[in-house]
């Protein structure tokens, strides 16, 4: 061969690659994972001259789904024959105009669930936007657009809106924070409504310094001092509905917790058990199902939440579809067009239902407290899987959703890592207008969560070993629920399980022969009261609880052997002084 065609066989392979990168780049930019429908700028107004203080937003760059109106463009709704048949916006949005006065530059649009009616993050005609977190997975939706913009990097923040769960659940999805305010807390002018006794505007976010300072501009929150949680309360049933192995996640929160604020923060609660002894109205909802079942609770929310979502969706744009006939996904047709019993009683029974759940969590929370539970029951659906399509899945998914959307309750997902590739998230829950105190909960919360979550990657190959230890505890903390609302033989039930797990700790002990002294076992309090300790020489509340065993025995001797000697590690216990003092008297 000739150096001239060695030559050209070079600038041929030559050519040939530069084509091909330059395809490969020019899918990249234009796909922007599959993001945007529209790009664009608003720009923020110039900056305040000194002394004044600079614009909070200033420098950060943002996207809204296309659903807010931006003045001068097509509020798109995610259906092509929408845009085709509706006006340029006559103003913007008032949450987008407040974000651009507040420094902010928003760059574009992005894709939304045709209709913003689904969970899933697909749209048929524009495409399902590219999850950053597991490509091979769905990102989730309504606002799936611009969670993806987030994740990727393309943005700082974006909004959505949230209505089912269409903030929340993509947030969980691809691995980001996401808050939905408390409903009706931020501004909705400019915004399409799909169901207004549902709908809020949501936002993303990675960092959560930004999410708090974007947030604090959409709800219009005055200059205020932190303020930390007294209570945090785990949804156990909550967990075990989970998909994935359920310790991780509630350990991660739990040791976090016990770092930042001490244990005595934590307590447990079965939600679905709560909200079903709350919500009378749930009763004419189930379908004859027995209301105690706390899974049958959940789901009978989230169904109350289903058909309020439909039959809203269908007065504001029912009309719209039958008179245009657009081409919609087959499976919102179908889904508007199945058996709907939204009658004026049952949609009463709905609205009851918001307000019953609201109070409900309201009681709970109060306003210090911080409700725990899962944000999606499981990894990502893999992308045209069958099972996202089928009523159960919708059902499942919704039940944890349900919860925030019919309280109107405020929630902020929090991505906690990742299991088998895809991302893990818990879910934090304020009462109704605690947007404040739940953001600086998340700050406050967010680096030790991911600490924490290092933690247990690095420990992955002493699982089985933590995994009791874990286990033990929180067989342990649900014992002191069950000793504190009196239920004493449950509680020995569960401070044993604790004890199977992890026999070398003299707490669970000393705690189970508090339980047996209530059912006056006595001779069992005195053994667990030895055992502890042996375990532990200078457990105080031990020695109280054996003496007190030995006195209801007749031991008196030993009885105020072992008062005195907790008063030896407790001079001051006015517990001990006043037992022994009383058991002296008996031998004067």
């Amino acid at each position: 061969m000739s150096s001239s065609t060695n030559l050209w066989v070079l600038l041929g392979l030559g050519l040939a690659g530069v084509l091909l990168m330059t395809r490969r780049l020019k899918r990249a930019i234009k796909q922007d994972f599959g993001a945007f429908v529209e790009r664009l700028e608003l720009l923020p107004p110039p900056q305040p001259a000194p002394p004044k203080a600079p614009h909070p937003l200033t420098g950060l760059s943002f996207a809204v789904a296309d659903i807010f109106d931006i003045n001068g463009y097509v509020t798109g709704f995610g259906n092509p024959d929408w845009a085709k048949t509706h006006d340029p916006a006559a103003r913007t949005s008032s949450v987008v105009s407040a974000l651009v006065d507040g420094g902010a530059t928003c760059v574009g649009k992005t894709v939304i669930d045709e209709m913003a009616y689904s969970i899933n993050g697909e749209n048929k005609h524009f495409g399902t936007p590219t999850n950053p977190a597991a490509v091979e997975r769905i990102p989730g939706g309504c606002s799936s657009g611009s969670a993806v913009a987030v994740a990727s990097g393309l943005v700082d923040f974006s909004l959505g809106v949230d209505t089912i769960g269409g903030v929340r659940i993509p947030g969980g999805f691809c691995g980001i924070l996401a808050f939905r305010p408390s409903h009706a807390a931020v501004s909705n002018i400019g915004v399409i409504p799909v169901s207004p006794s549902l709908d809020t505007v949501g936002l993303f976010a990675k960092d959560p310094s930004i999410l708090r300072r974007v947030s604090h501009i959409l709800l219009q929150l005055p200059y205020a001092d932190h303020r930390q949680p007294r209570h945090m309360i785990i949804a156990d049933d909550c967990f075990e509905l989970l998909k994935i192995p359920n310790s991780r996640a509630t350990q991660v929160v739990i040791k976090s917790t016990e770092k930042l604020f001490g244990r005595q923060l934590l307590n447990h609660v079965n939600l679905g058990e709560y909200l079903a002894s709350k919500i009378s109205s749930l009763k004419q909802l189930q379908n004859g199902k027995k209301s105690g079942d706390s899974k049958t609770a959940l789901l009978s929310l989230a169904n109350a939440m289903r058909l309020l979502y439909k039959h809203e969706f269908k007065n504001n744009h029912e009309r719209w579809i039958n008179s245009v006939k657009p081409v919609l996904d087959p499976s919102i047709l179908a889904d508007m067009s199945s058996s709907l019993d939204d009658s004026d009683a049952h949609i009463e029974y709905c609205h009851y239902a918001r307000n019953e759940t609201r109070l409900a969590l309201n009681a709970l929370l109060k306003d210090d407290g911080i409700l725990v539970l899962p944000t999606v029951l499981g990894a990502p659906p893999k992308l045209n899987a069958k099972e996202i399509s089928s009523s159960d899945y919708q059902s499942r998914a919704l039940c944890l959703s349900a919860i925030a959307s019919m309280s109107g309750c405020c929630q902020a997902t929090i991505p906690i890592g990742f299991h088998e590739k895809c991302p893990v998230s818990v879910s934090f829950i304020a009462r109704h207008g605690g947007d404040r105190f739940l953001l600086d909960t998340v700050q406050t919360m967010f680096a030790s969560l991911q600490e924490q979550v290092d933690e247990v990657m690095k420990s992955k190959s002493s699982s089985s070993s933590i995994s009791k230890e874990e286990s033990a505890e929180i067989a342990k903390e649900k014992g002191n629920i069950a000793y504190k609302e009196k239920q004493w033989q449950k509680a020995v039930n569960l401070y044993t399980e604790a004890i199977k797990l992890s026999e070398k700790n003299a707490t669970y002990y000393s705690n189970r022969a508090a339980a047996y002294l209530e059912l006056g076992s006595y001779l069992q309090a005195e053994a667990d009261c030895s055992a502890a300790i042996s375990l532990d020489k200078k457990n105080v509340k031990a020695y109280l609880r054996r003496g007190t065993a030995r006195e209801m025995l007749g031991y008196y001797k030993e009885a105020i052997e072992d008062f005195k000697y907790a008063l030896v590690l407790e001079p001051t216990n006015k517990t001990a002084i006043l037992a022994a003092s009383r058991l002296k008297k008996l031998f004067q």
